[in-house]
């Protein structure tokens, strides 16, 4: 597999304390996070991390506007079995 494939199904996500409460903080479930690190689009990141983006139909409202999607940038770090992930962003468009 190169580096611009899915994650493999065998490898761990493991989600840090401050990756759960930036999920909570900007809309994100655990779901999504999974689903934009095994089918999303791979991306370095700084420090030797990757992120990975995924968009996600939404129409709904968020803070007040209505929003058609949502992306969901995880940032992990990848350990031999386990993709660690650090932090988890959203972007509403």
């Amino acid at each position: 597999m190169d580096d611009n494939s899915t994650v493999m199904v065998e490898q761990t996500i493991i989600l840090s304390d401050h990756a759960l409460r930036q999920m909570q903080e900007r809309g994100v479930s655990r779901d999504e996070v999974e689903d934009a690190i095994r089918m999303g689009e791979r991306i370095p990141a700084k420090r030797g991390r990757l992120s990975f983006r995924r968009n996600f139909k939404f129409n709904r409202c968020w803070g007040g506007k209505h929003y058609a999607i949502k992306q969901v940038v995880p940032i992990v770090v990848k350990e031999e079995t386990d993709m660690i992930v650090v932090t988890v962003y959203a972007f509403y468009f």
